[in-house]
C-alpha cells in the first residue's frame, strides 16, 4: 500500500493513534443517559482499541518480542510528546503569537501529575495486554484469537483507566474511602465503554492478523 511495507504501516496506525489519545484525549463528549446518569468519553475511545487490536495483531503474527518492541517505542512517543508539550509552554511567545498563546496554552499545557500519570498508564496497559495475550496463547494455542485479543483487552484496559484515574485525580487530602466511590465512578463507565470497541475491533485483528502474516510468510 502507497509502497509501504505492512508492519510499517500498521507501526505507523499504531503511533498516529498514541499520539492522538495524547495530544486529543482531552475533549469528551455525551454517549448516552442511562437513568438520568449522564455518559461521557474522550475522544481518545476511538483510537484506543486500534492500539490494543495493532498490539495483539503484531503479538499473534510476529511474536511477544517483536510486538514488545513496538510498544516501547510507543512509550518513548508518549513520553517525548508530554516532555516537549512541558518544555514549549515554559517557554515565552514572541510578540506576534501573544494574542494566541492562552489558546495554545489551554491545548497543549498538561501539568507534571497528569504526564506521570498517563504516562505509567500506558506502559503498564500496553505490556499488560502482551503478557496476557501470550500466556492465553500458550494455553490455548492458535485457537480462539477473539477470546484471547478481547480477554487481555478487557484486563489491560481496566488497569489503563484504573490506573490512569486513580494517579492523576486521588485527592490526597481526602480518605481512601472518600476517594474510591468517586474515582471508581470515573473509572467503570470509561472502561465498559472501552470493552464494547474492543468486541466492535475484533474482526479487524482476525484480518490483520492474515494481513501481516502473508507478507511475513512470503
Amino acid at each position: 500500500m502507497f509502497g509501504i511495507e505492512k508492519l510499517d504501516l500498521l507501526i505507523a496506525v499504531y503511533m498516529f493513534s498514541v499520539a492522538v489519545s495524547e495530544l486529543m484525549g482531552g475533549k469528551t463528549f455525551p454517549v448516552a443517559n442511562i437513568m438520568g446518569f449522564p455518559l461521557n468519553a474522550s475522544v481518545a475511545i476511538f483510537v484506543l482499541p486500534i492500539i490494543f487490536a495493532i498490539v495483539d495483531i503484531i503479538t499473534e503474527a510476529l511474536g511477544k518480542k517483536r510486538s514488545q518492541s513496538v510498544v516501547r517505542s510507543g512509550i518513548l512517543v508518549v513520553f517525548l510528546i508530554l516532555i516537549y508539550s512541558l518544555l514549549t509552554t515554559h517557554l515565552a511567545p514572541s510578540g506576534r503569537f501573544k494574542a494566541t498563546e492562552p489558546s495554545y496554552q489551554a491545548i497543549f499545557s498538561v501539568s507534571a501529575r497528569i504526564a506521570a500519570s498517563s504516562l505509567i498508564a500506558f506502559a503498564v496497559s500496553e505490556l499488560m495486554d502482551i503478557a496476557i495475550f501470550t500466556k492465553l496463547r500458550q494455553k490455548l494455542g492458535t485457537k480462539g484469537l477473539w477470546l484471547r485479543t478481547n480477554l487481555s483487552n478487557f484486563i489491560s484496559e481496566f488497569f489503563d483507566s484504573f490506573v490512569f484515574i486513580f494517579l492523576a485525580f486521588y485527592a490526597l487530602d481526602k480518605s481512601l474511602s472518600s476517594n474510591f466511590p468517586f474515582l471508581i465512578g470515573l473509572v467503570l463507565p470509561y472502561w465498559f465503554l472501552k470493552c464494547v470497541m474492543s468486541v466492535v475491533t475484533t474482526p479487524f485483528v482476525y484480518l490483520g492478523v492474515r494481513w501481516l502474516k502473508e507478507k511475513a510468510q512470503g
